[in-house]
């Protein structure tokens, strides 16, 4: 495994873990996301049924993925933590798809068509964000199991385990414990169920010595209970082996 960068970096954080960078790519990553900005939680970075301006690079906070039906209920597709880049596909087309929104304050950094153009021209850069894109296929097939084959706990489970995976590869958890800065409605809006099922589900995990949420901050008591509670297996993340702890 490649030793973790500064939670300061998470793109290269990222990045780098699935081939080492070339200086040149490394320089011209920081020269991209030096360019960024904050914006406040609930924010659209790509809204639904419009035009992407451009692609964006999550550096801190948390944002997501999600659709909106016409009845105005909201479905979460995928989160997007620091060192996740969103809508490269979405800026190459005419209109979106899904809208990306943020769920608490976030640092992005906007990558207008001429700098997708500029990391898609080098070939390790290429290859690191196709492996990322794979990946966020994976996660996609992940959280279809849990909606459609999970039950309530499970899905949380399996929810909370990926995200210990993900933050930790970018040196962003500490003491299995990790910023979680969304609500219980973001939290059933993900997983398809009601916030008064999701609170029931978060006291049952408290009960049973599985997870402390607390300030919006979420630590894992027992991991290996919790893992094995959701058969959560971390190979399709591509981040740590599959036996590691």
């Amino acid at each position: 495994m490649r030793p973790l960068l500064a939670a300061a970096d998470p793109v290269l954080a990222k990045l780098d873990r699935f081939g080492p960078l070339p200086e040149a790519d490394r320089a011209l990553l920081r020269a991209i996301t030096a360019d960024s900005r904050w914006v406040t939680a609930t924010s659209d970075l790509i809204r639904q049924d419009e035009p992407a301006d451009g692609a964006f690079l999550v550096l801190d906070g948390f944002a997501c993925r999600y659709k909106l039906r016409k009845t105005g209920m909201r479905q979460i597709t995928a989160y997007l933590i620091p060192g996740d880049i969103c809508g490269l596909d979405a800026a190459a087309l005419a209109w979106s798809d899904h809208a990306v929104g943020t769920l608490s304050a976030c640092r992005v950094a906007r990558l207008a068509p001429e700098a997708i153009e500029l990391l898609l021209a080098s070939r390790s850069l290429a290859a690191a964000l196709q492996m990322s894109r794979r990946i966020d296929a994976a996660v996609a097939r992940a959280w279809l199991v849990s909606v459609g084959r999970r039950s309530a706990i499970e899905r949380l489970a399996h929810l909370f385990c990926e995200l210990h995976v993900r933050l930790r590869a970018v040196g962003l958890v500490s003491e299995d414990g990790f910023s979680l800065p969304i609500t219980q409605i973001d939290l059933a809006d993900t997983t398809g169920l009601t916030s008064v099922h999701v609170n029931r589900s978060l006291q049952d995990m408290r009960r049973e010595g599985l997870i402390e949420l607390r300030k919006r901050r979420l630590r894992i008591l027992d991991l290996p209970r919790l893992r094995a509670l959701a058969e959560f297996d971390p190979a399709y993340l591509q981040l740590i082996g599959r036996d590691a702890a």
